[in-house]
């Protein structure tokens, strides 16, 4: 059974630690705990995961944020995945620092990454993490602060809270995704 996990963000040295990058940041760092590491492919680099019987292709697509749509939707006709086991992970400026919600559908939430999703697969019905980077900018600063780095206090919760959102990676690709969201959203 096949599942694609994407982490939405873009690519360059400049945004690696930037807030809007978190969804790479957890695909890289759920990829190196399990021993592998991703490879350059069409459109994104990838990296390929056993866990218990399945397998998780991982993606980090190339095209930017804004272009998202068009990776995901190579990679599920590629690997024959169906949409609902797709994982789609972003930022979320309307949750405090940290939190972490779960969806199986839902509007992309003026995300433009979510948007380019949602026009390429023609559906909202995918589950999304949204993971929340708060909203602490004052007026006509948002794209300052979401392509900013992370501060000093969020980096040192951000180990755990991505380590969680690995648990809930591997709980997605076991458990309905009904459990999955009332085991872990809200954490």
């Amino acid at each position: 059974m096949k599942y694609l996990i994407v982490g939405l963000g873009n690519i360059g040295s400049e945004y690696k630690e930037t807030r809007h990058n978190i969804g790479f940041k957890i695909l890289d760092a759920f990829v190196d705990a399990s021993n592998s590491s991703f490879k350059p492919e069409r459109l994104g680099d990838v990296a390929q995961i056993k866990h218990r019987g399945r397998n998780l292709i991982c993606l980090k697509p190339s095209t930017y944020m804004n272009l998202s749509g068009k990776a995901i939707r190579y990679w599920m006709q590629h690997e024959k995945i169906p949409q609902e086991r797709l994982l789609v992970l972003t930022d979320e400026l309307s949750l405090p620092f940290g939190k972490i919600r779960l969806r199986s559908k839902g509007s992309d939430g003026g995300h433009n990454g979510l948007k380019n999703i949602q026009e390429l697969l023609g559906t909202k019905n995918y589950a999304r993490l949204r993971f929340g980077i708060a909203a602490e900018f004052t007026k006509g600063k948002q794209v300052d602060y979401v392509l900013g780095e992370w501060n000093s206090e969020e980096k040192k919760i951000l180990e755990e809270r991505i380590k969680i959102v690995s648990d809930l990676i591997k709980s997605f690709t076991t458990n309905p995704i009904e459990r999955v969201m009332s085991d872990f959203n809200g954490r």
